[in-house]
């Protein structure tokens, strides 16, 4: 038994490196957004969606794309746009006049790794289809459900910038996504390097040459890797903590009166489970087999962040979720 748990622990050592590798060949083609990247990681190993904010030219697509030439799995991406019909994604029966039957011909979302860029500017119909691939991991066309590959994780993106012919998405499938990230410009140092990287990539190009990848993260090593993360360490001290938290939302009255009149909705339970398996990730992730307050804290920004309603009243005065969140932390103990 011995022998057999050391086996089990040095494989799991394996993965940690694996993941290490990628995180760190993913930042060295992505500079400047370690916060999106880790993001990215932790939704690929909680089996989770992301939602990602921000302006164009970030390298939002190249992440995800980066990111999934690291994985035993195929990336396709699809632009959102307001004449997109479900079918476009989730594939449509064609007639085979030589067999007299129809046939289903698969969409993009039976890809591993999609990435849903601009998501909010399609018609309600292409956000329900998209909802159902997200919450019931198949398509359903007619009277068939189609399910989608094991390995399937979906980031979507918007652009705060410009609002106009955009469709917001309902509550059921923002509550469906893992983590709602913000990612912002880099800084002069980072700019320097991402134009820096550019010129290389552009001469390698010219001669046809191209950086070697990491390992290969095969898709068995990542189910390993989730299992490890859902029996890494909680007390049962940091589990209330997690659901203080998220039950502060629901009850703003608990650390102040004056929340009160900040929020119409709070948090939905999806959110402590969402900050229970993201915080165990992070503490994997980190290399730990225990999970600390500061995941916890770390993490509460982002699964919050598309899941609590704002008042009216709290929105004219410039109060954003973020801002409820800190006063969240300052004002929950910590065990």
């Amino acid at each position: 038994m011995a022998i057999e748990q050391s086996s089990l622990s040095m494989q799991g050592g394996q993965v940690l490196d694996k993941f290490h590798a990628v995180r760190n060949y993913v930042n060295r083609q992505i500079i400047g957004q370690q916060n999106l990247v880790h993001r990215l990681l932790i939704c690929l190993l909680t089996n989770g969606h992301l939602l990602v904010e921000g302006p164009p030219g970030l390298a939002k697509t190249r992440a995800v794309k980066v990111l999934a030439s690291c994985i035993e799995g195929d990336f396709h991406r699809v632009q959102f746009t307001p004449d997109l019909l479900p079918a476009d994604l989730t594939g449509t029966e064609i007639f085979k006049p030589q067999e007299a039957r129809f046939e289903f011909e698969p969409g993009p979302l039976f890809h591993n790794l999609i990435l849903a860029d601009e998501v909010n500017r399609a018609p309600a119909k292409v956000q329900a289809a998209l909802l159902e691939a997200m919450a019931e991991r198949q398509i359903t066309v007619g009277k068939i459900s189609h399910p989608l590959p094991p390995l399937f994780m979906v980031m979507a993106t918007q652009n705060p910038i410009e609002q106009e012919g955009t469709y917001p998405l309902p509550e059921a499938q923002l509550d469906r996504f893992l983590l709602h990230t913000v990612v912002h410009y880099p800084g002069v140092e980072h700019e320097q390097a991402i134009v820096e990287l550019a010129r290389q990539e552009a001469i390698q190009d010219t001669v046809g040459e191209h950086q070697n990848l990491p390992v290969l993260l095969a898709q068995n090593e990542l189910a390993r890797a989730r299992r490890e993360i859902l029996n890494t360490y909680m007390s049962q001290a940091l589990q209330r903590y997690v659901v203080e938290l998220v039950l502060s939302t629901r009850q703003p009255e608990k650390i102040g009166e004056q929340f009160t009149s900040w929020i119409n909705y709070g948090a939905s339970p999806r959110a402590t489970i969402a900050l229970d398996t993201c915080s165990r990730a992070a503490a994997w992730l980190a290399g730990r087999d225990y999970v600390t307050p500061e995941d916890i804290q770390e993490l509460l920004p982002d699964v919050l962040r598309h899941r609590v309603l704002m008042s009216f009243e709290a929105e004219a005065d410039g109060i954003s979720v973020d801002r409820f969140t800190q006063e969240l932390l300052q004002r929950v103990a910590v065990p």
